[in-house]
């Protein structure tokens, strides 16, 4: 176990060290524009990601017919390998039906484990390039771009996880998982950009871009609870937080492309960028860092979260500086309070009791960045710094805020 904890503290430490490498190349991977060009009928991540939640759904109703009739509904066969909180079995008698009339039960065998080994990639892949299409298109193909390293450090994750957790699946799991990095990246990569791009550089546009993101990981927790690990029998009581979610999820997107166009202050815009920054950065080493939270690398996935977001805020500075120039000193008080509030808010936030370590990080991370970005409005809005009309050398250098992170 400690050798795997090693292995897990070094692999995040190479993937923090490799996306600072790409995002300071510009990234890497095959050229992303050819592949929607001129197409007819464009491919959506949010399409795609319907479609491969569909086939885990489905694969969980299919893994109970199988448990139901070859091993008399227990499933402490696999239930022994993994931690407490798996494989709560959904009953009805629908279920029982397909059960007893399912002409050859033994064939769905592989809906243990290894088809999710497979689908498991491509939820992950699409969920973090829809949050950052909705920031902004630039975001979007930037991320795009990273697929290819995103889909090498995850699947080198999930390969780590799963000999930690090994069992008489691993090795066909662990195969399965090598497959769908070697083919789930081509077809993610032919996704299309979004479409309109809607205003994430002020405080309205921020907000809806949280309410977005917040309702799609309560989604996303959601299936991952149900359906990923393998608990279909929650799903009764987590029918009133998936619609109350979709609604939330709904309504931010619907409003988002009517956010006003109002002038952001120096600080919120400052914020913009970070995040937009801290969106490409985090790509590749994400997932390795959550991980490393729940299997005893916790220090070392603090650390690497330290690093991009102080990476993050160094280049969001730049750009917003160079957009406002003028009286940095006070930019840095306003930076340093705003940044105050958010740890400590998030702080407060991790430390609640919650079933899933990703729902205690969804939580703590819109909890700070809310705190953050509110305080850091209402800064801006006594400092009365909102000059949207900087020197035109200072516009020269740089690029429209719906055009970048």
């Amino acid at each position: 176990m400690r050798r795997v904890l090693v292995v897990l503290g070094v692999m995040i430490v190479a993937a923090v060290a490799a996306a600072l490498i790409l995002v300071r190349a510009g990234g890497v991977g095959r050229p992303v524009a050819p592949t929607w060009a001129g197409r007819r009928t464009p491919r959506s991540p949010a399409a795609g990601l319907v479609v491969v939640i569909g086939l885990v759904y489905l694969n969980q109703v299919l893994f109970t017919v199988y448990v139901l009739r070859e091993h008399d509904g227990d499933p402490s066969f696999i239930a022994r390998h993994v931690p407490a909180g798996w494989f709560t079995l959904a009953h009805g008698s629908v279920l029982e039906s397909l059960a007893r009339y399912f002409p050859v039960p033994e064939l769905l065998a592989p809906s243990v484990l290894r088809v999710n080994a497979f689908l498991e990639l491509p939820l992950v892949l699409l969920g973090y390039l829809i949050v950052c299409g909705w920031f902004s298109p630039w975001t979007y193909e930037r991320a795009l771009r990273l697929v290819w390293p995103m889909s090498v450090s995850y699947t080198a994750t999930f390969c780590m996880i799963e000999w930690r957790l090994y069992n008489q699946y691993t090795v066909e799991d662990m195969a399965v998982r090598i497959l769908a990095a070697a083919v789930v990246p081509w077809w993610v990569t032919s996704m299309s950009p979004p479409g309109s791009p809607n205003r994430t550089d002020n405080l309205p546009g921020l907000l809806v871009f949280v309410a977005s993101t917040v309702g799609f990981g309560a989604l996303v927790l959601v299936v991952y609870d149900t359906a990923l690990l393998y608990n279909l029998g929650h799903l009764d009581t987590q029918l009133p937080l998936a619609v109350l979610t979709t609604v939330v999820l709904a309504a931010a997107r619907a409003i988002a492309p009517r956010v006003s166009n109002r002038p952001p202050g120096r600080g919120v815009h400052s914020i913009a960028r970070m995040t937009g920054w801290l969106l490409i950065l985090a790509a590749v080493p994400a997932l390795p860092i959550r991980y490393g939270l729940g299997f005893g690398a916790r220090y070392v996935s603090v650390a690497g979260a330290v690093v991009l977001l102080a990476v993050a805020a160094v280049f969001g500075a730049r750009d917003a500086l160079a957009r406002t120039p003028g009286r940095p000193a006070q930019w840095l008080l306003q930076m340093t309070a705003v940044a105050i509030a958010g740890l400590y808010t998030a702080a407060v936030a991790m430390v609640l009791p919650t079933q899933h370590t990703e729902t205690r990080l969804l939580i703590a991370g819109a909890a700070g960045f809310l705190a953050a970005l509110l305080v850091c409005a209402r800064l801006d809005r006594r400092a009365k710094d909102t000059d949207t009309n900087p020197p035109p050398r200072a516009q020269r250098h740089v690029e429209d805020p719906t055009a970048g992170p």
